[in-house]
């Protein structure tokens, strides 16, 4: 059956500039990190993405890697564009990174121009993809000259491979010179991806004012500190969930300590007050005072989407609710 794409997708999804830039991007965006790889269910995959675009969600975001196995995400992406969404390309914001390990040998990560260009190369053909909105260096690296990274992703820029670019897991003084290396160039930085949430707040220590300062982007990763702050925790760590899996790097049962139940907890409380569930109170904090650009948000059901995109509907705290969040998490 022909996929045909809902007409309301864009009455009540909210749309933020991306810094000083004419790019508007989903205040929920749709990250691949997991469940789209080669290993879940296809049809799983695609409904997600499917419904994801029936609700205004316009950005789907990917790095080489993303599988497992890596570069199986891409693949997903790209075997849903084919069978569905290749009519509604330029309604789609499609990001890619490169920065992690991906092949072996020497030139299979990190920040060389030899990498980050091949990799982007890859990357369109598990796709089916000519360019994409946004490419990504990864992450920084100590050992490659800034102006070598930087300068390739110019490069891609006017290769017509990626219309901007992007930055993900540079601290403030990294970034601070990414963009003044990028400005030289004339492609200037779109957006950072930062890890941000109630959980880590390492952005409001001076990446944020650089980023303002810049008129540069943001978009936060792990808004829910890996469900930590949905309502999956409150009574402990579920047997099926991630903090419960042995070979889970992301989440363990060590980082799921009483005292954060606590504050979960608590949390959830105020949440429930607002009329929201705690994953979209954790979305809306993200959010709070405009200077995230994005939340994205990773999903293994169509449910977790929808409950998600339901946060747009209170995005405003009053300052009695903020200060309770802050007693809380400084508690």
């Amino acid at each position: 059956m022909t996929y045909i794409a809902s007409n309301s997708r864009y009455s009540d999804m909210k749309y933020n500039y991306c810094g000083r830039s004419g790019l508007k991007l989903p205040v929920i965006s749709l990250g691949l990190w997991h469940n789209f790889g080669g290993v879940d269910t296809f049809e799983n995959s695609k409904s997600m993405l499917l419904s994801a675009f029936d609700l205004g969600i316009t950005h789907f975001d990917l790095a080489n890697n993303y599988g497992p196995p890596p570069g199986s995400a891409e693949e997903t992406l790209g075997l849903v564009l084919k069978s569905d969404l290749a009519s509604y390309r330029d309604e789609l914001i499609i990001s890619t990174k490169a920065g992690y390990g991906m092949w072996e040998g020497p030139y299979g990560e990190w920040g060389s121009k030899k990498y980050l260009i091949s990799s982007l190369d890859q990357s369109l053909k598990r796709m089916g993809l000519e360019y994409v909105d946004i490419f990504y260096s990864h992450r920084f690296d100590p050992n490659t000259p800034l102006e070598e990274t930087m300068g390739a992703l110019d490069q891609v820029v006017r290769q017509g491979k990626a219309l901007y670019v992007g930055i993900s897991n540079y601290g403030p003084e990294e970034t601070k010179e990414a963009i003044r290396i990028l400005n030289e160039l004339r492609t200037p930085l779109l957006i950072h991806q930062p890890n941000y949430s109630m959980f880590n707040r390492w952005v409001e220590d001076g990446l944020q004012e650089v980023l303002e300062e810049a008129g540069v982007g943001s978009i936060a990763f792990g808004p829910l500190a890996q469900g930590m702050l949905t309502n999956r925790y409150l009574e402990g760590i579920p047997t099926d969930s991630r903090a419960a899996r042995e070979e889970s790097i992301f989440l363990n049962k060590g980082d799921v300590t009483k005292e954060k139940i606590n504050k979960v907890q608590q949390l959830n409380e105020i949440a429930s007050n607002r009329g929201q569930s705690l994953a979209q109170m954790s979305l809306a904090w993200v959010l709070r005072g405009g200077r995230i650009t994005t939340a994205l948000i990773g999903a293994s059901k169509v449910s977790q989407i929808e409950e998600n995109v339901k946060t747009i509907n209170n995005l405003e705290f009053s300052s009695e609710e903020l200060n309770k969040i802050e007693n809380i998490l400084n508690g």
